[in-house]
């Protein structure tokens, strides 16, 4: 059989793992984009299809595999100041509202890359000088996990960057690193990223937030993924904290507990 060809029931065996490990429902138009992304770890294992690959990965015996496939079936696309609107009243609205006691905290929850995590750096270091702040950044991808801490990127990814921002933030590469910038250090240090699946329970030591960020992730899930996501969520909001998600997304009919305040922003009573 030839390596790209995937059969009906082969695509469906992938749609419900993929599904059972990450909560993503990965609709029938994805079939293309599976075979793109995993043709090439057949041939890696000199497999002839996906029902041989398939069984390595439900055996159970090889779990490195398994996060190859999820990363490459959930890298998703993001870049800097993403939904500008969100991080206005990040600034304007919640921000000057800060008592200036205690460490302000936030979650980036689908973090993916490190752009939204380190785009609220920038905010945090430029509004709340001398105050003690901290963000997580999480995606259930070791992948781009491991871009996101090094804070590597193409000087292309500067779109939306203030200027003022750049010069302040971001150092700009020479010699074998021109055509990249890398984020300073002071910020690279105040955010932490940590590996977390979303569709299980957290585990207590990530502690509480002020704001939480889960933009543009619950569009791939189902909506009972979608309610046990923010279930899993919300306990780590503090009362009055507020949850952000993308523009594309609503949280109707999922979430009790929350009051929205504006579109795609939302409360914790």
């Amino acid at each position: 059989m030839n390596q790209s060809a995937i059969t009906d029931q082969e695509f469906s065996m992938f749609q419900r793992l993929i599904h059972k490990i990450a909560g993503i429902s990965l609709s029938d138009a994805k079939k293309v984009l599976l075979v793109g992304r995993l043709q090439k770890r057949l041939r890696v294992h000199g497999l002839e299809n996906f029902s041989q690959y398939y069984r390595m990965l439900a055996g159970g015996q090889h779990p490195q595999e398994l996060q190859t496939m999820v990363d490459l079936l959930t890298t998703n696309e993001t870049y800097f100041f993403r939904e500008a609107q969100h991080f206005r009243f990040l600034c304007d609205e919640i921000l000057p509202q800060h008592r200036r006691t205690g460490r302000f905290r936030v979650w980036s929850a689908a973090s993916s890359s490190g752009e939204e995590a380190y785009t609220l750096a920038m905010l945090l270091a430029e509004h709340l000088p001398g105050v003690p702040w901290e963000i997580v950044g999480s995606d259930i991808s070791t992948q781009v996990l491991d871009k996101a801490r090094a804070g590597h990127y193409p000087l292309e990814r500067i779109d939306g960057i203030p200027p003022e921002f750049l010069r302040k933030y971001c150092l700009k590469g020479v010699r074998a690193q021109t055509g990249t910038f890398l984020v300073q250090q002071s910020l690279r240090e105040r955010v932490a990223f940590r590996q977390i699946n979303l569709t299980l329970p957290v585990a207590d030591d990530i502690g509480q937030f002020e704001v939480i960020f889960l933009r543009n992730v619950m569009i791939y899930f189902d909506i009972d993924t979608k309610r046990k996501v923010v279930e899993n969520l919300l306990p780590k909001l503090l009362p009055g904290g507020h949850f952000i998600i993308g523009h594309s997304e609503t949280l109707n009919g999922i979430a009790s507990g929350l009051r929205q305040v504006r579109p795609t922003i939302y409360r914790k009573d």
